[in-house]
């Protein structure tokens, strides 16, 4: 089921989400849901929090779909390893419309649980350690904005909280 997309401002996505404990038929369901709604919404990520639900689950998948086995699911995902500095441009399907260039490590290592409640560890280089670091910040209560300073983060801001008064937010 294709589920709506929290967007900034709304439901949990400042809060911390809470840890898995048990993978139930409801978290399948519920993972099945967010890998539906990020291919439907053509994002290459989706963390829970951004679906409203405040469970530590991110699913990825760098090529949009087009090829099967680049689909990442990780529950209780953390950043073991990160190394080198890339700064490029990020969006967000919680902040639609709108991208800044962010600085985020080149290469990092990502350790949690699949789908099926197996330890796993996968290493995102580039554009992939990104997608991780990205989604990762979701689960933690934080969005791309969060890393802009200055006049960049401001006009953005602006511009939501002006889309939000009228209504098209």
């Amino acid at each position: 089921m294709i589920r709506p997309i929290v967007k900034y401002g709304g439901g949990v996505l400042r809060t911390r989400a809470t840890n898995v404990t048990d993978i139930t038929a409801d978290v399948q369901a519920l993972i099945n849901d967010m890998i539906q709604t990020m291919y439907a919404a053509s994002g290459v990520g989706l963390a829970a929090p951004q679906i409203d639900v405040s469970l530590r689950i991110f699913v990825a998948d760098p090529s949009s779909g087009h090829r099967s086995h680049d689909l990442i699911v990780m529950i209780n995902p953390e950043i073991v390893e990160r190394e080198g500095v890339q700064a490029e441009p990020e969006g967000c399907l919680s902040v639609p419309g709108f991208e800044a260039p962010v600085t985020r490590p080149t290469r990092v290592v990502v350790r949690g649980l699949d789908r099926d409640g197996s330890l796993r560890s996968v290493e995102g280089v580039g554009f992939l350690a990104r997608v991780f670091q990205h989604e990762i910040d979701h689960l933690a209560g934080s969005l791309f904005v969060d890393h802009l300073r200055g006049l960049k983060r401001e006009i953005i801001l602006r511009k939501i909280k002006k889309l939000q008064r009228s209504g098209k937010w």
